[in-house]
């Protein structure tokens, strides 16, 4: 046996071996066996070996896995395991900063998505004449529910139903005999809940109308006032009538809506009450804090249903002046026993009194208390005609600290007393340079109020005016019907016996039944007869034939609010007003960030030529037609220098440059864009500084 001094490590052995530690059994185990000297005198016998240092310390040393944490933290402090591990930590700390930093960037970079009122046009609904459901001849809820289909075909996912309350229908409908319940010829409660369910289900939203300016003199808030019963004593506006010969003198001059004084003398109450439409429609006290909360708690009533927003009528005569002066007549010299009619006075002290836009942003206050949900923000209208005075118009989108309406309905283009591309450009331009900075237009063509567009212009602009609605900035608004060129009824078919006050059978003939088929009472009704005359053109107008016809005015359509829909220029971009005479209204829609540019040539008039690579500096010499009320002209290549249109036709052309009109400086001031934004060609993303 060859010894190994303490410096060269010596390793002994048992060399009896009888006992082996394999890591399993404690040491202490050893440690507690005696022995015994006496009977074991003889020691055990040991031999060294030689074993190299280096070798042992490489194999201790040595990382393996599966290492206890005491191996493991020997070498954790080494060098080359500190510094990799440091360099990946900081690693992934800088990555965190630069996602976090890089998502805060494009948050406060992109813009304001568009919120659901902005991006789809709206689908009006008059609810007796869509669809007969029960045939009784007079459409309901349940009718407009088995219709979505068509409102989902129109690529169109907003639907406003206009008024369905219970009500004596003397205006009708509009004035409520409950403002808590359905009208049973429109159906039930469960019948509206179950439309607004399948509405959302179908991805679509819907607006419901609100006229609280007054009531019907059948509602229990009037009878319980005309008996002066509590609080209900003054919901309504009452003056003592003077009485000679046996007729009623008003308090003054004021006239209704509807023309003859607009104060009717009550033989219960010994008074004159005041309306401003017909004598059964009482207008309410809105100088009366309970009235006004009546008001707010129909609101809560009607949004808590799932009503996604509300069109507030009629709002600019919620207020009325104290004094009761006579108002102003138009002609200063007529004789005011004469005067009869709404048109002869100057209505100062009956419309847009002071305080009226403190009640309208009260109303939006309330509405705002149900959009803090996400994705469920209540829309806000107000449908008053101010006609000539715009700027009255304007205020009803409130300021920029304080908002009322969201926006208030455009009547512009159906109250052109004429039609060209001149008038056609004012209508537009009036509305785009007047409304305030950063908020929303919208446009209409057609309404239940208004003679409906073929009948107004001509059926031969159905095509071009629907091409106009749908590729200006804003919300267009569809009224049932044109989508396939609906007409009025021949005002001989309408008679009083159709509604039960006289005042409202003008507006009768724009309210026609849907024309769904060629079939008897063209698909409204499988009743013996509807509540209207169908139009008798309603085997050649219908939804069912024209979406067979590749050149019909719905197909038309819906390849309008396909584009729309699609294509980022036409739904927020820039408009540029490029040229406009008596026959041409030219304009063009553009994205900064994309070199694709549409132009509207659009003929309001007769047959026109027009160079508009004269008027536009550096537009390209050809431009595709990208749609065409002419359908087969579709996909053409036109010269830019040379661009024809027959009476009522329209173009859609596009183009690609480098030089977008709105950039340009002979085409400042003509150009307008409400939310604006810009596209990133490389990143695929919208952003707002341009």
């Amino acid at each position: 046996i060859v010894e190994v001094e303490a410096r060269s490590l010596p390793m002994e052995l048992s060399e009896k071996a009888g006992v082996e530690n394999n890591g399993f059994v404690q040491h202490e185990a050893f440690e507690g066996k005696e022995m015994d000297s006496s009977s074991q005198e003889e020691m055990p016998k040991t031999c060294s070996v030689d074993v190299d240092p280096v070798a042992v310390e490489e194999t201790v040393l040595k990382p393996y896995a599966g290492m206890p944490k005491e191996v493991l933290l020997q070498f954790s402090s080494q060098a080359r395991y500190k510094v990799t591990r440091e360099i990946l930590f900081w690693l992934i700390i800088a990555g965190s900063i630069a996602l976090v930093c890089a998502t805060i960037a494009i948050v406060a970079l992109s813009p304001k998505c568009l919120d659901w009122w902005q991006a789809s046009p709206i689908y009006q609904i008059y609810p007796r004449s869509f669809k007969d459901s029960n045939m009784d001849g007079n459409g309901d809820l349940k009718g407009i529910q088995e219709k979505l289909d068509h409102i989902t075909y129109l690529n169109i996912k907003t639907v406003w139903i206009t008024s369905f309350f219970k009500s004596p229908l003397k205006d009708l409908g509009y004035g409520a005999e409950d403002f808590y319940d359905i009208d049973p010829i429109f159906g039930s409660m469960r019948d509206f809940e179950n439309l607004i369910a399948a509405i959302h289900d179908k991805g679509l939203k819907v607006i419901m109308d609100l006229i609280p300016n007054h009531t019907s003199d059948k509602h229990q808030w009037f009878q319980l006032s005309r008996n002066r019963t509590g609080k209900y004593t003054d919901y309504y506006i009452w003056q003592d009538c003077m009485q000679a010969a046996g007729s009623v003198i008003p308090p003054n001059n004021w006239v209704s809506v509807f023309g003859n004084s607009s104060w009717q003398f009550d033989a219960v109450r010994k008074q004159c009450y005041f309306h401003q439409f017909g004598k059964e429609q009482p207008d309410l006290n809105f100088r009366n804090p309970a009235v006004r909360q009546e008001i707010h708690d129909i609101i809560k009533f009607w949004l808590g249903k799932g009503v996604d927003g509300l069109s507030f009528g009629a709002v600019k005569f919620l207020l009325e002046a104290t004094h009761l002066r006579d108002e102003p007549p138009v002609n200063k010299s007529q004789n005011g026993e004469s005067i009869t009619a709404y048109s002869q006075l100057y209505h100062d002290y009956t419309t847009t009194q002071v305080g009226l836009h403190d009640i309208i942003r009260s109303f939006r206050h309330t509405m705002n208390e149900f959009s803090r949900e996400p994705g469920r923000y209540r829309f806000m209208g107000s449908d008053d005609n101010e006609k000539d005075d715009i700027e009255a118009t304007m205020m009803y989108y409130g300021t920029t600290f304080i908002q009322e309406a969201d926006f208030p309905f455009n009547f512009n283009l159906i109250n052109m007393k004429n039609l060209s591309g001149n008038s056609i450009f004012e209508a537009v331009n009036s509305w785009m340079k007047n409304m305030p900075a950063g908020k929303w237009p919208n446009w209409a063509v057609g309404s239940p109020n208004a003679a409906r567009m073929s009948t107004r212009i001509g059926k031969e602009y159905i095509n071009v005016m629907n091409m106009l609605l749908l590729t200006l900035p804003g919300t267009p608004v569809t009224y049932y019907g044109e989508e396939i060129g609906m007409e009025n009824i021949a005002s001989e078919n309408v008679s009083e016996e159709h509604v039960n006050s006289g005042p409202v059978v003008a507006t009768l003939p724009e309210k026609s039944p849907m024309q769904w088929n060629g079939k008897v009472n063209a698909g409204f009704t499988e009743g013996n007869s509807s509540w209207l005359p169908v139009n008798s053109n309603y085997q050649s107008v219908n939804v069912e034939i024209q979406s067979t016809w590749s050149n019909s005015t719905l197909s038309l359509y819906r390849a309008l609010t396909l584009l729309r829909n699609n294509e980022l220029p036409m739904n927020r971009g820039w408009m540029c007003h490029i040229w406009n005479d008596s026959n041409v209204f030219v304009y063009v829609r553009e994205l900064d960030g994309l070199d694709r540019v549409f132009m509207m040539v659009l003929n309001f008039g007769h047959e026109s030529t027009i160079d508009l690579k004269a008027i536009v500096p550096n537009l390209p010499s050809e431009a595709v037609i990208r749609l065409s009320t002419h359908f087969s002209n579709a996909g053409k290549v036109v010269n830019t220098k040379l661009i024809k249109t027959e009476m009522g036709e329209g173009l859609v052309l596009e183009y690609k440059t480098a030089k977008p009109v709105h950039t340009m400086e002979a085409f400042q001031g003509k150009c307008f864009v409400a939310e604006k934004a810009c596209y990133s060609k490389a990143l695929n993303l919208l952003y707002v500084n341009c």
